[in-house]
């Protein structure tokens, strides 16, 4: 992955936001709720916080790659509509991937 395009940081960002929703729903909220350990409220609300947080920059990172790949408007509402479904972000990538391998870098795609 290439943190030096606006795919290759949709990429990163969307792997990262995946991972914070694997820990979320899989780690924090398991651990609040079925071991029933006195930290899991903390525990879920600092992991929740960061996934959310995280989200926001997915979509900016999304409206940042329709703008410089210049997707049409039905891939840029997949490529945001993906981030609300567990792990969507994370199946998403091979989509993503597929397209960055085919298609070399545009000038407009830098910055």
């Amino acid at each position: 992955m290439n943190f030096s395009t606006a795919l290759g940081r949709l990429r990163i960002i969307g792997l990262i936001e995946g991972i914070s929703a694997v820990l979320l729903f899989c780690v924090a909220m398991p651990w609040k709720y079925a071991i029933h350990e006195p930290t899991g409220k903390q525990v879920v609300n600092f992991v929740g916080m960061a996934h959310g947080i995280l989200w926001m920059v997915y979509i900016v990172a999304v409206l940042h790659a329709w703008r410089a790949r210049r997707w049409g408007l039905g891939r840029a509402f997949v490529a945001g509509a993906v981030s609300i479904p567990p792990f969507g972000t994370l199946i998403f990538d091979r989509w993503l991937k597929r397209e960055q391998d085919e298609i070399r870098p545009m000038a407009s795609d830098r910055a």
